[in-house]
């Protein structure tokens, strides 16, 4: 009998027809991701800058950049502490309840954006060791919404459409990309305009205007307008019913709530939940954890961290990139602020042909398709293209082939995006017990951020030519940009591999993956 009343309770959610409060899950959680993309990726648009006003050597022949330390730190401190927080807060939402910590990480972020933007320091040291200290804070926060926003959808969304709701949720992410451009391109335009400055090979102390210095701040602040604007509401979301009903075992409570957001044909008084000995036997860390779940999270942490090596070499240094093939001018041919401005221009050109796009076709097709034709496609096409890149290398760095360059880079942004960037996101959240579920997602989230730091830390370096006449200032010789790019063309290749292990959730309900309803 208590079976039969469990089933009702999970029975309800997944054939609950899609709903008002469904969308607008979406929006509350999606505006985390939102801020989430614009926190980690608006710091790649003014690292530029930041060399300019803090390493600029007086009579050097080029603008100052960041060192080689400083500037893996700046890009790679917020991976580490994303990394942190997806542990931690993963944890916690299985122990805690989804809904006790979800309010933490959306103000932990909130707070962490605008301190970021307040670095001081009485010498370049201090300001960037104070951006590193909250980059870190920041992340941290960022960590947590992973986890958080992934396992609330999965469990408010009905069996039919869940994909698409999760994946909704993620696809907010390329909208903060966009925007974390949009705004840089605004702002640095406004200032360049108001302060009129010459390039740097005609005037070099002239071409740095003092007020450059709050351009930055600007756009790293302006990353905690959207999550300030939905922390009432995500103050106000009850606590998902599959996580009331089968972790904390009140089926009462989980109907009441269901009851006052999504329109379900449930008396909370009629059912009752008694916990199921059988499936709370095994934890973690287990014997039949492994052998229920063991290859699961093997492929949903090798996939993601093969993936973000890829994925966050690519993002986080596209100026790099578009500077070797000369698609930017030389940075001594522009005075600071029009750096920024052409930097954010062409990245922006990027997000809107092929990020964004590639997020909301996998919204579109991934409860059509599956999860795991679009991973492996993904990861196949993008293994192609990167060849495609790597292999005539030289061929795409002449004046006439630029354009066929950034077309075919633009494409594995949008296979990545229609792809595993966006699966190994949504199915970590499907496969896994209520119990767990936060827990491994944070699990595999965390691997996909140690990919990301690889990237991010190792790429600077790899990239670097071979010639030591040619490295940036700083910098040891590297293996040159054609040996890196097919470096990641090899890891989304094994990349494509390990999807082999991840399972396909597509139209199943979420215990039926879990094994949470076996006899």
């Amino acid at each position: 009998m208590a079976r039969n009343q469990q089933a009702a309770v999970l029975n309800a959610l997944d054939v609950a027809k899609t709903q008002w409060y469904h969308f607008t899950a979406i929006i509350i959680a999606g505006m985390g991701f939102f801020t989430d993309a614009y926190d980690l990726f608006s710091i790649s648009y003014v690292t530029k800058l930041l060399g300019r006003i803090y390493y600029t050597k007086q009579g050097a022949e080029k603008p100052g950049t960041l060192p080689p330390n400083v500037s893996a730190a700046v890009n790679g401190v917020a991976l580490c502490g994303t990394l942190v927080g997806q542990l931690c807060f993963g944890w916690l939402g299985d122990k805690l309840g989804r809904k006790r910590v979800y309010g933490i990480t959306l103000m932990l972020m909130v707070l962490s954006c605008i301190a970021s933007g307040l670095s001081f320091g009485s010498k370049p040291e201090g300001v960037m060791a104070t951006l590193c200290f909250f980059r870190f804070w920041l992340g941290f926060g960022i960590g947590g919404d992973y986890p958080l926003s992934a396992t609330i959808m999965s469990e408010y969304a009905n069996k039919k459409t869940r994909g698409a709701f999760i994946a909704a949720v993620f696809a907010m992410q390329g909208f903060g990309i966009l925007t974390a451009g949009i705004v840089s391109i605004i702002v640095s335009s406004a200032f360049d305009h108001a302060y009129k400055a010459p390039p740097y090979s005609v005037d070099p102390n002239a071409s740095l205007v003092p007020q450059a210095d709050y351009v930055w701040r600007i756009v790293l602040m302006f990353g905690a307008v959207p999550a300030v604007l939905t922390y009432f509401w995500r103050m106000k979301m009850p606590e998902t019913a599959r996580y009331t009903a089968l972790v904390a075992n009140n089926a009462k409570q989980a109907a009441s709530d269901m009851s006052k957001v999504l329109q379900v044909n449930l008396e909370s008084e009629d059912v009752q939940i008694m916990e199921d000995p059988d499936s709370k036997a095994f934890g973690l860390f287990t014997k039949e954890f492994a052998r229920r779940h063991g290859l699961h999270l093997l492929g949903t942490t090798t996939t993601w961290f093969l993936f973000d090596i890829a994925y966050y070499s690519q993002n986080l240094f596209q100026k790099d990139i578009f500077s070797t093939i000369g698609w930017l001018p030389a940075a001594e041919t522009m005075n600071a602020i029009e750096e920024l401005y052409k930097i954010a221009r062409a990245q922006t050109l990027i997000a809107l042909c092929s990020l964004v796009p590639g997020y909301w076709f996998t919204v579109a097709f991934i409860d059509r398709i599956g999860r795991f034709p679009i991973q492996l496609m993904g990861f196949f096409f993008m293994t192609v293209f990167m060849f495609a890149l790597a292999i005539p290398y030289h061929h795409w760095t002449l004046k006439p082939n630029r354009i066929g360059f950034v077309v075919l880079y633009s494409l594995t942004f949008f296979f990545s995006n229609f792809g595993p960037n966006a699966t190994t996101f949504v199915v970590p959240a499907e496969i896994f017990p209520a119990r767990l579920r936060s827990t491994c997602h944070g699990i595999s989230a965390a691997a996909g951020k140690a990919g990301a730091i690889v990237g991010a830390f190792g790429f600077l370096y790899a990239a670097q030519s071979t010639n030591p006449a040619e490295t940036d200032a700083g910098y040891p010789p590297g293996i040159g940009m054609k040996n890196s790019l097919i470096m990641l063309g090899v890891i989304n290749f094994f990349g494509m591999l390990f999807t082999l292990l991840v399972p396909e959730p597509n139209g199943k309900s979420l215990e039926e993956m879990s094994g949470e309803t076996e006899e």
